[in-house]
């Protein structure tokens, strides 16, 4: 009895040691997989982001693969091994009995099966942690703050604030656009529901507001809203603090950039329904045009409900505000057409915003040029 207790003491001690050791360990580690063909393999076709926070997720992605390539080919293994080497017929040829050896008692076997996935689980838990509390920040200093509206179906995008640096105005440019802002504030009241006694004076029958209250919506002076006939381009700055603050005026979307490889659910009354509803990213790392996406089915048209994100230098981005600013009547074609960039989205094909031609189920570009 006492050497079984001594015994049960010594495991514990050893666990206690292999997890203080791998926590040391693993707190002096990066989520940076080494480059070589094998890990670019190991990344099956993920782009590479144009982000941090991109490629801290595309970093996470390969170790988790090398995780799960390590343990298959353990267990791969220790499979074919006990096939081949413990089979019945090789037992009688040898005169050894049916069963082989067992081993339930064997404490240093018994010991490795417990560290082992120890280490595995505090590997993976560790890497999520890691990519989680750098892609779900919300320490960047965003220089750019972008409201984003999703709806059936399509994109509504309005720049809520600008820095000094990028701003039209010489100081902090503030794009709400108060008027708008405050009658969406009085949505939130139904003067007939609230008017009538029986009521107990709330103002509308959801938790006292209206079924019609839009007061969580964002509204700014320049504003991108995609059409049928256009898909929408998003005018962001490269190398840049941004910060998105996403929300949906009917049912649920996502907003979606393949190479920011990562999505963040759009939802109507954001709050109500414990969503966070603000996302930033410490910067874009290259121009170029990147197509983007609604994530979550959201009706007849979701395939559609495209738009792009179109990055450009700092200094052409305070030229896109400048012209918008004092051009409040142009088109977001006509301002990126002022800074020298195409003034319609390049990335969104094969597939397009035309509906009308499009009812039979055929999206594609012969079909919508028709």
């Amino acid at each position: 009895m006492e050497q079984r207790n001594k015994r049960g003491f010594q495991r514990k001690a050893l666990l206690a040691g292999v997890l203080s050791v791998g926590s040391f360990a693993l707190a002096g580690c990066d989520v940076a997989p080494p480059e070589n063909g094998f890990f670019e393999a190991l990344r099956m076709g993920v782009p590479y982001g144009v982000t941090p926070e991109a490629t801290a997720i595309g970093n996470f992605w390969v170790w988790v693969w090398v995780t799960a390539w390590i343990i298959g080919i353990v267990m791969w293994g220790l499979m074919i091994y006990s096939m081949v080497g413990f089979s019945a017929k090789k037992a009688a040829k040898a005169g050894k009995g049916e069963f082989p050896k067992q081993l339930q008692y064997n404490v240093p076997l018994e010991l490795v099966l417990t560290i082992v996935p120890i280490f595995i689980v505090m590997a993976l838990f560790f890497f999520t942690v890691q990519t989680q509390d750098k892609v779900t920040a919300l320490d960047k200093d965003p220089q750019v703050k972008v409201d984003v509206t999703a709806f059936q179906w399509n994109w509504k995008f309005g720049y809520a604030q600008v820095g000094s640096e990028l701003s039209p105005t010489g100081g902090t440019y503030e794009g709400v656009h108060q008027a708008r802002q405050d009658q969406a504030e009085a949505s939130k009241i139904d003067a007939n529901y609230a008017a009538d006694p029986h009521h107990g004076g709330l103002g509308g029958p959801i938790h006292g507001k209206s079924k019609s209250d839009m007061s969580y919506l964002r509204y700014n002076k320049i504003e991108t809203v995609g059409t049928t006939d256009e898909i929408p381009v998003l005018v962001l700055p490269t190398n840049t603090p941004i910060e998105f603050d996403l929300a949906s005026s009917d049912v649920g979307h996502a907003f979606w950039v393949p190479e920011f490889l990562f999505k963040r659910d759009a939802y109507p009354q954001p709050e109500a329904n414990n969503s966070q509803r603000r996302f930033q990213i410490e910067k874009i790392e290259k121009e170029g045009a990147f197509v983007g996406r609604c994530a979550e089915m959201c009706g007849t048209y979701h395939a559609m409900m495209n738009f792009e994100v179109r990055a450009v230098t700092p200094e052409k981005f305070k030229q896109y505000i400048k012209f918008r600013n004092e051009n409040p009547e142009a088109t977001n074609a006509e301002a990126l057409n002022s800074i020298g960039e195409e003034p319609y989205a390049t990335s969104t094909k094969p597939f397009v915003s035309g509906r009308l031609d499009t009812r039979d189920g055929a999206n594609t570009v012969e079909n919508a040029a028709k």
